[in-house]
């Protein structure tokens, strides 16, 4: 009960503190449709100073952090920006209790699992330490430790706010509005998945795999004999991260083709694979002495199905090649739309957005941003983007910063344009594969069993004037007349098939009859085939011309 206190004591000091800020005020005002938040100001509390305030509240905190830093329709720019940067290096656990559970986990002492184990991590975040080891082969291994009671904390957090939601649902139009229940759900689906080392182990097996044609690429193999839920340990990367490689190396070094590739890997994660790293920040990239990435911490990722990921392609398509019609198209193609939504306004947006961003660099244009930015004035105007829409524009925004650490001249949208073109290509031919020509076979199949059954009945219903259509709001003169061409047309068409089949039988049929070297009867029944196609065509276009002439003398 006193924990219970603790935890609403501390989130209400929070809420209280921002509550009246003029941050939220103008959150809340964006929501009302009072104010739209496309201008930066100053508010009372800086970036700065919410990121700090989420740190002291703890883990569950952080996390919700990052996540509201994908939702550019709650926060301004620089808000955005700051939780982007938000990591959670917190004290280490103590050295007694990490070998406590380590050997509880592993069912082992230490010093029986590994050679040696060092004592000081070698990184330290909310939910784990890392810890470098060498394993009884001699196999160097990182080993992330969980940390004690993180789960019930978390867990206990997340009740917390999910009471405090349901409350605000119940009774605020704002919450309502910015589905605060989702962006919950949304944080514990992802705590969920991190908690776990066993997926994590999983996670790190599937992208390894799907990534081993890019030799610049590395992805850490887990060593699953020594992974439990709470224990993971992996094979031991060595490098610097990304973001703390130093000045002069960067002047030595051309790392254009190591981005390039990077773009490539991360394509192909998100649209051929449908399972993606979700957070490329640069504290989970690093590179070794010999200038290759490493992907690190794969608790959190993505997966899409395929009709998302054909919207996503689409969409990347039309953003590489700066078409801000083609971009909003397939926006709202994928969106959830309001009846009440601006969509002229909001198309008039995005165009206006990917004429800003033509013919920059990735110093000056970020992908990640873009996306975001096209989510803000989708929820200005009515238009509901999916969450695949928000996860693609993080992890995007993450690679940004890579990018433009690695290489700020470096050619984006050129680089976006040529590996979709070649994911497109691959895409084409996995389509035209033999299984999926026989699964369109097997459809049209279905489909010639099933249509003299209905032609049948159709017949049938015409015959004895049982046919009905409920159609609102048509012409039924003019539905007759085109109903006429229709039936016209098939008859034709039935005519012309029945001829040409039975001429194309009598073809192999031996005969003394011939004409130019061709059985004779068939040639015959080839040229009336031919003849009342056009004598059929020439009745029903002038029966359909008197037709119309006799309606418009009517109407006169």
């Amino acid at each position: 009960m006193a924990n219970k206190l603790e935890r609403y004591q501390k989130f209400l000091s929070f809420m209280l503190k921002y509550w009246n800020s003029d941050l939220v005020q103008q959150t809340a005002a964006n929501a009302m449709e009072e104010e739209k938040m496309n201008k930066e100001r100053d508010y009372d509390q800086s970036p700065e100073e919410l990121v700090e305030d989420l740190k002291s509240m703890g883990p569950t905190y952080i996390k919700l952090g990052q996540l509201l830093s994908t939702r550019p329709d709650l926060l301004p720019d620089a808000y955005l920006n700051a939780l982007t940067e938000l990591q959670d290096d917190v004290e280490p656990i103590p050295y007694d209790q990490v070998r406590e559970i380590v050997e509880e986990e592993l069912g082992a002492r230490i010093s029986k699992a590994f050679d040696y184990f060092e004592e000081e991590p070698l990184a330290s975040a909310s939910i784990g330490q890392v810890h470098k080891a060498k394993l009884r082969s001699g196999k160097l291994v990182a080993v992330k430790v969980q940390r004690p009671d993180i789960r019930k904390k978390f867990m206990e957090d997340l009740d917390t706010l999910q009471e405090v939601a349901t409350l605000a649902i119940n009774h605020s139009k704002v919450a309502r509005k910015y589905a605060i229940d989702d962006v919950l759900e949304d944080l514990r689906r992802i705590l969920m998945h991190e908690l776990n080392y066993i997926r994590e182990g999983q996670n790190l097996l599937t992208i390894h795999e799907n990534l081993q044609s890019y030799t610049n690429i590395i992805v850490p193999l887990p060593i699953l004999d020594y992974t439990t839920g709470k224990v993971l340990t992996m094979e031991y990367m060595e490098g610097k991260k990304i973001t703390s490689i130093s000045p002069l190396r960067k002047i030595e070094n051309d790392y254009s083709d190591l981005v390039d590739s990077l773009i490539e890997a991360y394509l192909q994660q998100l649209v051929s694979d449908g399972f993606a790293h979700a957070d490329p920040h640069p504290g989970n990239v690093h590179l070794t002495k010999e200038d290759k990435i490493i992907l690190m911490d794969l608790g959190m990722v993505a997966q899409f199905s395929p009709q998302v990921r054909e919207f996503l392609l689409q969409l990347l398509i039309a953003v590489s090649q700066d078409n801000g019609e083609g971009t909003a198209k397939v926006i709202i193609n994928m969106s959830r739309i309001e009846d009440d939504a601006s969509i002229e306004n909001f198309k008039k947006t995005i165009s206006q957005l990917i004429m800003d961003s033509q013919n920059a660099t990735a110093e000056d244009v970020q992908i990640g941003k873009l996306l975001l930015h096209m989510n803000r004035a989708a929820a200005q105007n009515g238009i509901h983007i999916p969450v695949e829409v928000n996860i693609l524009g993080k992890i995007l925004l993450n690679l940004d910063q890579i990018v433009v650490f690695l290489a700020p001249n470096f050619d984006l949208k050129a680089s976006l344009r040529k590996h979709l073109q070649k994911l497109m290509s691959q895409k084409i031919k996995s389509e035209l594969r033999p299984e999926n020509f026989f699964s369109v076979l097997l459809e049209a199949k279905k489909l010639a069993e099933n249509l003299p059954e209905r032609m049948n009945k159709i017949s049938e219903k015409l015959a004895n004037n049982e046919l009905e259509l409920k159609i609102d709001a048509i012409d039924e003169e003019r539905f007759t007349d085109g109903f006429q061409k229709v039936a016209n047309r098939i008859t034709l068409g039935l005519i012309i098939a029945a001829t040409i089949i039975g001429a194309a039988m009598l073809m192999s049929i031996p005969t003394n009859f011939t004409i130019a070297g061709y059985p004779g009867l068939a040639i015959i029944f080839f040229l009336i085939a031919a003849l009342g196609g056009i004598s059929l065509s020439y009745v029903i276009i002038f029966k359909d011309k008197g037709f119309r002439d006799n309606k418009k003398g009517k109407n006169n």
